[in-house]
């Protein structure tokens, strides 16, 4: 009997083993009402709205068109406070590499757009920020309200 109940939980390991993992691991995903450049135009007002630095809009799709490949709506924000993200960077100099904060807007194959991003906690935690509880609290809540007001009619 235990034998066989070792090889039904192996089969099952190697069954969840096999899965491939989910493409939204690791981010927070949001669907919106509106198509993906209306979505995006709605963020990046809404970010502009706030104070907050918009250092980079990029077009993956337009970069796609441009070698003769095809590519669904696609679009990177890069954005952020000096003022918040400063201290992050000075907590752990390798928060860097993910500061500014950057929100992907894509169209689906069935038309919808998404808004994605990375949490901040996953972000200090990659990076070993400690004692910066607040600011992350502070970018979680800006973060959800902006990507929510931009995906909601």
């Amino acid at each position: 009997m235990l034998r066989y109940v070792m090889i039904a939980a192996l089969a099952m390991m190697v069954a969840a083993a096999s899965q491939p993992a989910t493409a939204n691991e690791g981010l927070v995903v949001k669907t919106s009402t509106h198509d993906a450049q209306t979505t995006m135009d709605r963020f990046e007002a809404i970010v502009l709205k706030k104070g907050l630095k918009v250092f980079a809009r990029i077009d993956h799709a337009g970069g796609a068109k441009s070698v003769g490949q095809e590519l669904s709506p696609t679009e990177v924000l890069i954005f952020g406070s000096p003022k918040l993200g400063t201290p992050l960077i000075q907590n752990a100099r390798s928060f860097g590499l993910d500061l500014p904060l950057k929100v992907l807007v894509w169209q689906e194959a069935d038309g919808s757009a998404r808004l994605g991003y990375t949490p901040p906690a996953d972000l200090a935690a990659r990076h070993g920020a400690t004692g910066v509880d607040k600011v992350i609290a502070k970018m979680t809540k800006a973060l959800d309200a902006m990507t929510s007001a931009a995906a909601q009619p």
